[in-house]
């Protein structure tokens, strides 16, 4: 590796500067300067710049190491084996930087994982691999022989494309008698030979004179060029014209309009007629761009511009011209006019991004390369210094990295659901007055990473599902939505395998994993599950997989496919299950003289059951009836000895499910004489009495309850009215509903029901509310505990505080009337109407 630095001063001083450096180097951008002479070799070492870069071997290839260089792509190499930079091709320093002193090769070393940009700088040194070169090999002079001592007569220079030492020409001229060598040193040109005339001239003697001008270089070894002088002796015309200055200099901005004038050159001549009149004229030293350029007035010496004049092409002009008198033969006066043009803004800077990390993950860390940039400017000075500025407002920033060159970097974290793509515009300003900009634009795809987890839009769904369905029947749809892209948003669903009782869940429902349909595999019985409650779980397809669990709650609804079932009283008699009493003739009109009791698997109103008496055979009319409601037997009259001995009752049981189904019982009464019941049955007459008589006490705490229920009935009316009126419409009768509220008690069960949008959207009409009172199939319930469950959110809460309040009036009587009636006190019929 060369380090490139000039060391000076005390050697502490020295080393502390190359400390320095060092620190710089490293904590800086890490830029390594090399240096190497032009028309090197294929293979000669540069340098060690993986090395220096502070990159080990083993990680060049699998980082991706590799050059960029703008325009010098093939010069130079790097061997990915041992680190070092090579020359790969030719390096041709006059063709690479033309006349520029300074000529460097800069290089943009990239390395992925993470991703790095190094800037490296190889400087190409000049060597004298050019000789000196005339324009012309021979250069034809006109002097008259009257010219004075001293006379001065330019000489077109010679040039050498290389630079620096090797470029310092000097001049000498093969020996003669008449003519010495000057050299004049022109302000930034070199130096440029002048013939001196030393002895005056005599056409006569020597009419032309051939002499040898040679150039030479200050390279190592040296280099030659020369010219032939050919030197045409005049006669006659004594004094040439000449000017008042032998330079001038000239100051004018680029972009000047045609005809703008440059100089008015002035000269004189010492002769008198026509030698004394002048043509002014370009010399023929001029090169062709020059006289494209500039307009030469012969006749007054105006020179104006003649086509554009660009500071970018060529920012100084010589020019030279010649004044020739009209005299036989004509004399020449000669002078040189420098012009320097002066840059105007009239460059935009260009701006060039090249793209190295996209698309771009949304969970890439900040500080992430996205791009690099660099501007320019063919303007100087500050109309060439360019800043740079990124919009619209974004994650991202540019970071300079060396002189013009700019890194698009991440400055805060990404969200592909937010944003999906950022098109940032980078605008390129220059220093100029007016400024001059130029934008570019970079679309910055951030691509996604599995960050979101599938979301249901509730956390739990209520279902509800009629028992005895088909196997395989849909029953719901469950739908989660992933924010993702791509595969991490492709859902897939699963059920949360668990036991339900003995059974496995996945025995009674199943997902489809696309869809999200919920099948039930097997028929429900609403009397073995009333509610399956289970969890479904989504799962998308991003690695690693993320997913979410829902809870459905499943009510099996109940149908009316249970017949009521007799209930044998124990110690009844009777034969093939009949139920057989014996009934006292002296017994009155409204006696009891036996139950029937049935009892029915259904729920609600498929186990509402009612009693009805079988007309007799023949149309006889029965002395006896059976309550409604309660199965209970009993006279309509005074039996008399006219009524059979025995009597056969036939009492059909139907419950009010559609259809209704029954069952029917026969009850055997035989009628005896006061005197001849048994003690059995004297107990049941007694129990009966007792029963009587306890009913009229019970009447009365009925009445109490009833005025009661009545009050708060009109009370709630009133109140759900009110929250009724001042609450939003409801959404018709597919809104949603509550599950069935069971309590239950010594004395029967209380059941409200409520359907929910899943029955009633069925089209069977709108949803019902039933309140009754059964036997009792329960155990005691203390206070009732009301759950509700809403599908849908933002409720009718009118509604809501109306059915609640009802409820729990319903509950309150409930208990009153369990603790105001004897267990075997039945009043299911009196409570049948409300």
């Amino acid at each position: 590796m060369m380090l490139v630095y000039t060391p000076s001063g005390p050697r502490a001083l020295r080393l502390l500067l190359l400390l320095l450096l060092l620190a710089a180097w490293k904590a800086g951008s890490r830029q390594v300067h090399y240096s190497v002479p032009e028309e090197a070799k294929h293979g000669t070492f540069v340098g060690r710049i993986a090395q220096d870069l502070g990159l080990e071997l083993a990680e060049l290839v699998p980082r991706l190491f590799r050059v960029v260089s703008k325009g010098h792509g093939d010069l130079l190499e790097v061997n990915l084996q041992n680190g070092i930079l090579f020359v790969n091709s030719r390096i041709d320093r006059e063709a690479l930087c033309g006349r520029s002193l300074e000529c460097s090769i800069h290089l943009e070393v990239i390395v992925d994982r993470p991703l790095q940009v190094f800037h490296v700088e190889v400087e190409v040194k000049d060597i004298n691999d050019n000789p000196p070169v005339f324009s012309v090999s021979e250069q034809k002079l006109s002097i008259p022989e009257s010219r004075l001592l001293d006379s001065r007569f330019p000489l077109e220079g010679a040039s050498d494309a290389d630079v620096g030492e090797n470029a310092a020409l000097t001049y000498r001229l093969s020996p003669n008698e008449f003519f010495v060598l000057d050299v004049i040193n022109k302000k930034d040109k070199g130096k440029f030979p002048v013939l001196v005339l030393g002895k005056m001239l005599d056409r006569e003697e020597n009419p032309q004179l051939q002499l040898l001008l040679t150039a030479t270089d200050g390279g190592k070894p040296e280099y030659t060029g020369s010219v032939t002088l050919l030197i045409l002796v005049l006669d006659a015309n004594d004094n040439a014209p000449i000017f008042d200055r032998s330079i001038y200099e000239v100051k004018m901005y680029e972009n000047s309009a045609n005809q703008t004038l440059v100089i008015w050159l002035n000269a004189s001549d010492a002769d008198e007629g026509i030698n004394k009149e002048m043509i002014y004229s370009f010399s023929a030293l001029v090169p062709p761009n020059v006289r494209r350029t500039f307009l030469m007035n012969e006749k007054t010496g105006e020179i104006r511009v003649n086509d554009a004049i660009d500071f970018e092409d060529s920012n100084t002009y010589e020019i030279h011209v010649d004044v020739t008198d009209k005299g036989n033969p004509p004399m020449v006066g000669h002078c040189t006019i420098l012009v320097e043009v002066l840059d105007e803004n009239d460059n935009s800077p260009d701006v060039v991004i090249t793209s190295l990390a996209l698309p771009v993950l949304e969970d890439a860390p900040v500080g992430t390369v996205i791009a690099l940039i660099s501007v320019s400017d063919r303007d100087s000075g500050a109309n060439g210094q360019v800043t740079c500025t990124l919009a619209p407002h974004s994650p991202f920033k540019l970071v300079s990295t060396f002189k013009n060159y700019y890194s698009l970097v991440l400055e805060s974290a990404l969200d592909r659901e937010s944003v999906a793509n950022y098109v940032l515009v980078v605008t390129a300003r220059d220093g100029g007055s007016p400024s001059l900009s130029a934008t570019a634009s970079v679309s910055v795809e951030v691509a996604d990473v599995n960050d979101n987890a599938p979301a249901f839009a509730q956390p739990e769904y209520t279902v509800f599902v009629r028992e005895n369905n088909p196997p395989g029947c849909h029953i719901f749809t469950v739908s989660a939505r992933d924010a993702d892209a791509q595969e991490n948003a492709l859902v897939s669903y699963s059920l949360v395998e668990r036991r339900v009782g003995e059974r496995a869940l996945s025995s009674y429902v199943s997902v489809h994993a696309e869809s999200g349909k919920v099948y039930a595999l097997q028929p429900l019985d609403h009397e073995e599950l009333e509610l399956l409650q289970f969890q479904v779980s989504a799962r998308d397809a991003g690695v690693p997989p993320l997913g979410s669990n829902v809870t459905l709650q499943v009510f099996v609804l109940d149908e009316n496919d249970n017949a009521p079932a007799l209930l044998p009283r124990p110690g009844a008699g009777g034969a093939g299950g009949a139920l057989s009493e014996l009934v006292s003739r002296s017994v009155g009109a409204g006696h009891v003289v036996a139950k029937v009791r049935a009892v029915d698997a259904d729920s609600g109103y498929n186990a509402w059951l009612s009693y009805e008496l079988q007309p007799a055979a023949g149309g006889a009319r029965s002395p006896f009836r059976v309550a409604l409601y309660t199965g209970e037997i009993s006279t309509t009259r005074t039996l008399d000895e006219a009524d059979s001995a025995r009597q056969r009752l036939l009492v059909l049981v139907k419950d009010h499910g559609e259809p209704a189904l029954t069952a029917t019982a026969t009850v055997l009464l035989s009628l005896v004489e006061s005197g001849q019941a048994p003690k059995a049955s004297s107990r049941v007459l007694a129990g009966a009495a007792g029963a009587e008589a306890a009913l009229v006490d019970v009447n009365v705490y009925l009445i109490v309850a009833i005025c009661a229920v009545s009050s708060l009935l009109v009370l709630t009316l009133l109140l759900y009215t009110a929250l009724r009126c001042s609450a939003p419409p409801t959404e018709g009768a597919c809104g949603p509903g509550k599950p069935t509220l069971v309590c239950s008690s010594a004395v029967g069960s209380w059941s409200y029901s409520q359907q929910r949008r899943q029955r009633v959207c069925s089209g069977e009409g709108p949803p019902k509310t039933d309140l009754m009172a059964f036997s009792p199939s329960l155990p005691p319930c203390p206070v009732p505990d009301v759950e509700v469950e809403e599908q849908s959110i933002g409720g009718d809460c009118s509604r809501k505080v109306g059915y609640y309040f009802f409820i729990s009036i319903c509950c309150f009587v409930n208990n009153i009337l369990s603790t105001a009636f004897p267990p075997h006190i039945y009043v299911s019929e009196y409570l049948h109407p409300f």
